[in-house]
C-alpha cells in the first residue's frame, strides 16, 4: 500500500493533507521518517507501526474497538444535552474513511447517557449489522441496580415475559438472576428502546443504575478504566461474529 494511502486510510486527514505531511517529514514509519507518498508499505493489521507528527499508531485495515462508557455521554453523532461518546476517542478513529459516506467508527447499538459500561464501535458496516440484527439474538449482560428490593416472583416474571406497551408480544429475558437483594444480572437478546428499565417497571421495580458488563462472549474487565477505550483482537471479532444464531435456527 503506498504510504500516503495508508496515513489516509487511518483518519489522518484527507489525501493531500496525508500527502503534504509525509513530504513535510511528518510521519515516519517503524521509527525511519519516509518524505515519499508513494513508497509502498507493507500494511498489517496490528503489525505495521508507524508515527503522524510524533503520534505513534498501529495501522488496522478495520476498526473494532471496545470502549467503557461513562455516565453523561449519549452514544449520538450529534448529542444534545451531553457531550457525544465520540468526544472520548482520538482525532484518527473520528475521521476514519469508513463505509459508505459516513466518517469515523459508529457505535454498535446505544447505551442510555446514565448507563455505563461496555460499548462497541467501529467502521465496518457488516460487523454493526450483525452486532445490532434481532435475527441474531447476541447476548448482552446488565447489571441492574434496583430502587426497590427483589424477589423470586419479579425474577420469574422477567424470565416468562412482560408486555411493553409498544409491543403486545410478551418480552422476555434470556436470564435473570438476583446477585443480591438489589442487584440484578440480566441478560437480553433484543434491544428495545430503554428495555431494561422498562422491563423492571413491568414487574413493580425501578432502575437506580445500570451497567452493561458483556457483549456476546466480551467480557468488560478491569483493564479498561472507565472513559478508557482498546482495540478488540482478531480473536475477539471472530467470536463476537459468531455470537448468537439467526431467528429459526432453533430446534423446537
Amino acid at each position: 500500500m503506498r504510504l500516503d494511502q495508508l496515513v489516509y486510510s487511518q483518519g489522518f486527514g484527507t489525501r493531500r493533507h496525508c500527502a503534504g505531511l509525509i513530504a513535510a517529514g511528518l510521519v515516519a514509519v517503524g521509527g525511519r521518517t519516509c518524505r515519499d507518498p508513494a513508497a509502498e508499505i507493507a500494511a498489517l493489521a496490528g503489525v505495521t507501526a508507524f508515527s503522524v507528527e510524533g503520534r505513534p499508531w498501529l495501522f488496522h485495515d478495520r476498526a473494532y474497538l471496545l470502549l467503557h462508557k461513562p455516565a453523561g455521554y449519549e452514544c449520538s453523532q450529534r448529542p444534545g444535552a451531553w457531550p457525544g461518546v465520540y468526544t472520548l476517542l482520538p482525532a484518527p478513529l473520528r475521521q476514519r474513511p469508513g463505509d459508505g459516506k459516513a466518517l469515523g467508527v459508529q457505535a454498535v447499538g446505544r447505551l442510555d447517557q446514565d448507563t455505563t459500561g461496555l460499548l462497541l464501535l467501529s467502521d465496518d458496516g457488516a460487523f454493526i449489522h450483525r452486532m445490532n440484527s434481532p435475527r441474531h439474538h447476541v447476548p448482552k449482560v446488565y447489571e441492574v441496580s434496583t430502587r426497590h428490593p427483589l424477589d423470586e416472583a419479579q425474577v420469574g416474571r422477567l424470565l416468562a415475559g412482560v408486555v411493553l406497551d409498544d409491543d403486545p408480544r410478551p418480552v422476555r429475558a434470556a436470564a435473570a438472576r438476583a446477585v443480591d437483594t438489589h442487584h440484578l444480572q440480566l441478560t437480553l437478546t433484543e434491544g428495545k428502546y430503554h428495555q431494561v428499565k422498562r422491563m423492571l417497571a413491568a414487574v413493580g421495580n425501578r432502575v437506580e443504575a445500570l451497567h452493561r458488563s458483556q457483549v456476546g462472549p466480551l467480557v468488560l474487565g478491569p483493564d479498561v478504566p472507565e472513559g478508557e477505550w482498546r482495540w478488540l483482537t482478531a480473536a475477539e471479532v471472530a467470536r463476537l461474529m459468531a455470537a448468537g444464531r439467526p431467528t429459526g435456527s432453533q430446534a423446537s
